[in-house]
């Protein structure tokens, strides 16, 4: 069996994708706290494993795997069944779609409308609340008339846009105004091995 660790910040919402999903594929790894505050990913030893030096960074065995739609990607095809990042061209697609949406309006948006009250970060919070809520508008369409971002069961797509959607009010941004979004957030959370955000 493949030894798998984990470089983890806490309260990094991608570090959590990445969390989440190993918990619902039923994997044991290592975590390793690396903390971005104190600059731990900017020394010469942690950009050996990521030269972007960035969390998170998965290593199974002597595989190492960088940015976190990259290492769901990896689990999903190692470790998962194809529902959750299905082969064929057209449902395949689909989940792509969503994590496109994961790492531009949502990363620009909430997540960075969170990074600005949470860790100081100068960005334009108004704009990056403008930007998050054209996303949610985005998945509140998608999301009226079905259970899932793409196709009929959970995917990658749903772990890679769930954090910072949870995370929304810590950037001053509310959900409520999307109800098929909120019962989105709520089918996930009701999910087996649904992990919270702040390990335990």
């Amino acid at each position: 069996m493949s030894e798998l660790k984990l470089y983890d910040y806490p309260r990094s919402g991608n570090c959590y994708k990445v969390r989440l999903l190993l918990s619902m594929l039923g994997l044991d790894y290592a975590r390793i706290d690396t903390d971005v505050l104190k600059g731990e990913t900017l020394t010469a030893e942690f950009k050996q494993l990521n030269p972007r030096g960035q969390v998170p960074v998965l290593l199974d065995d002597d595989l190492i795997v960088w940015d976190s739609m990259a290492i769901l990607v990896y689990l999903a095809r190692r470790y998962g069944d194809r529902d959750w990042l299905p082969t064929d061209p057209v449902a395949e697609a689909g989940v792509m779609q969503w994590l496109a949406v994961s790492e531009n309006e949502l990363l620009y948006g909430l997540a960075r409308a969170r990074a600005t009250l949470v860790l100081g970060r100068p960005f334009d919070l108004a704009q990056c609340q403008q930007v998050g809520r054209a996303g949610l508008a985005v998945m509140e369409g998608r999301l009226a008339g079905v259970d899932w971002l793409a196709g009929e069961n959970v995917t990658i797509a749903d772990i890679a846009c769930y954090p910072y959607v949870s995370l929304a009010s810590e950037g001053e941004v509310s959900v409520q105004p999307y109800p098929a979004v909120c019962g989105w957030l709520e089918r996930i959370e009701a999910l087996p091995d649904w992990v919270p955000f702040l390990p335990g």
